[in-house]
């Protein structure tokens, strides 16, 4: 049973739990079953009809995202939210303070112009891993680069709003190995990406 409410801005959604295995976890066989489902479905996703709706970022229950651009949405993540509150005044607090933060905004904000402007929706997840099943798109190492920023500081807001230091600690490294490398030179971008 699947139950969907709103309430003062809010929506939510609660179901029944549906356990599985994540896709890092399954082994080659697996992976092969999987991937044609899991591709479909993503495929499906970013040619939902998108008439009625407006914005990037997520969207509120009327179809209304909050930013008038991909990059915009994406260089959101340096502002605090009702969801994550506090997070900015606990890095003060705690003596790591904003560099990190600012050093990984500015260096996003430098990877906006590589990013597509053609809007679609997407799996909410930025996530690292990315494998080419089409021709290549132009500028994928600074979309990857811009992507590990964005999941980086995300990381880095959430863990302070929850108080979990040595996280921090672990991604205000990843932020800076990440800001100081030159667009779509990380390290931590696979190889033949």
């Amino acid at each position: 049973m699947t139950v969907l409410d709103g309430a003062e801005g809010w929506a939510y959604a609660v179901s029944g739990r549906v356990r599985g295995t994540a896709l890092d976890d399954l082994s080659g066989e697996a992976v092969a079953r999987t991937l044609p489902s899991l591709l479909r479905a993503l495929d499906a996703a970013a040619r939902v009809d998108l008439a009625g709706t407006s914005g990037y970022g997520i969207w509120t229950p009327d179809g209304r995202a909050p930013h008038a651009s991909w990059p915009e949405a994406l260089l959101a993540i340096g502002t605090e939210t009702p969801r994550v509150p506090g997070w900015r005044a606990a890095l003060v607090d705690s003596g790591i303070g904003l560099g990190p933060v600012e050093a990984g905004l500015s260096a996003l904000a430098a990877l906006t112009p590589c990013l597509p402007d053609a809007r679609r929706l997407i799996h909410g997840d930025l996530l690292t891993h990315w494998r080419a099943t089409g021709p290549t798109p132009a500028h994928l190492r600074e979309r990857l680069h811009a992507y590990l920023l964005h999941i980086a500081l995300d990381a880095l807001a959430y863990c302070a709003y929850r108080s979990r230091w040595d996280e921090v600690r672990a991604h205000v490294g990843t932020v800076l190995t990440l800001a100081s490398a030159d667009g779509g030179e990380s390290v931590l971008i696979p190889a033949g990406a």
